[in-house]
């Protein structure tokens, strides 16, 4: 099993340094497939996030392409907000009785929301342009928490969309440079995965062999993909792991 485990690290991680698309839609679905409950798949992915999103969230500080202002305002929302989510589920007994059919619902519907939101961000690439990208962010402090609450919620009870729906919101919301995006994203994916993966740790969800395993097969593979990336077309690609992601959002629905 282990080496299964190992192997599917690597294609999951290849996928994700090809197309961009997050892990976290690809690896969670996965995972439930093979057997892993829901809580475990959720928590053991949190996990896992937080330590491949650590070193990037290091490089990107060495680089200083980090709009730090921005991570500040969307972790007051969405760390609260995430960690609130864990307890939810965990602590409050009507629900801590059907955690699994809560998460595995929830998650087939973010899974549809996040293929949808790649698709779209395909084809509508120009719809960044608009009137809420020229204020600045201290106009938007109200607004830019308010999306970490909302979104911050959705990682917590799915850890999906830590990176992809929190970098659309960025892309249409703010004005940033590529590298800022991604920096930005990176660090703030960081610090919500590590709080509400904290709060699972605390509950024993996380199974820490399966996403150490999980490790050793991603890091070569997002290595390798990203090498790749560049000979393969990345739009057809990434649109067709987006109507994967959608199937499997539906299914799990």
């Amino acid at each position: 099993m282990e080496a299964e485990i190992v192997v599917m690290g690597f294609l999951v991680g290849g996928l994700v340094g090809l197309t961009g698309v997050g892990g976290a839609a690809l690896l969670t679905p996965v995972l439930m497939w093979i057997g892993i409950s829901p809580s475990v798949a959720v928590a053991t992915d949190l996990f896992y996030n937080s330590i491949t999103k650590l070193f990037g969230s290091i490089q990107h500080i060495r680089q200083k392409t980090i709009n730090l202002g921005l991570v500040k305002y969307l972790a007051i929302g969405s760390v609260p907000s995430a960690i609130g989510a864990v307890l939810l589920l965990q602590a409050y007994p009507p629900l801590a009785a059907h955690q699994d059919t809560i998460m595995k619902h929830a998650l087939g519907v973010v899974l549809v929301i996040v293929a949808l939101a790649t698709i779209l961000k395909q084809f509508f690439t120009k719809l960044g342009s608009n009137r809420w990208q020229e204020k600045p962010l201290s106009q938007k402090r109200a607004l830019t928490i308010l999306i970490g609450v909302v979104l911050g919620f959705v990682v917590g009870l799915t850890s999906i969309g830590s990176g992809s729906l929190f970098a659309l919101a960025m892309i249409y919301l703010y004005r940033l440079t590529a590298a800022e995006l991604v920096g930005t994203d990176i660090l703030h994916a960081f610090l919500l995965v590590t709080a509400a993966g904290a709060i699972h740790a605390v509950y024993g969800n996380i199974n820490y062999a399966l996403a150490f395993n999980l490790l050793l097969g991603s890091v070569p593979g997002v290595i390798l993909g990203s090498r790749l990336s560049a000979k393969v077309p990345g739009r057809p690609l990434r649109t067709f792991m987006a109507a994967i992601i959608l199937v499997s959002g539906l299914k799990l629905i």
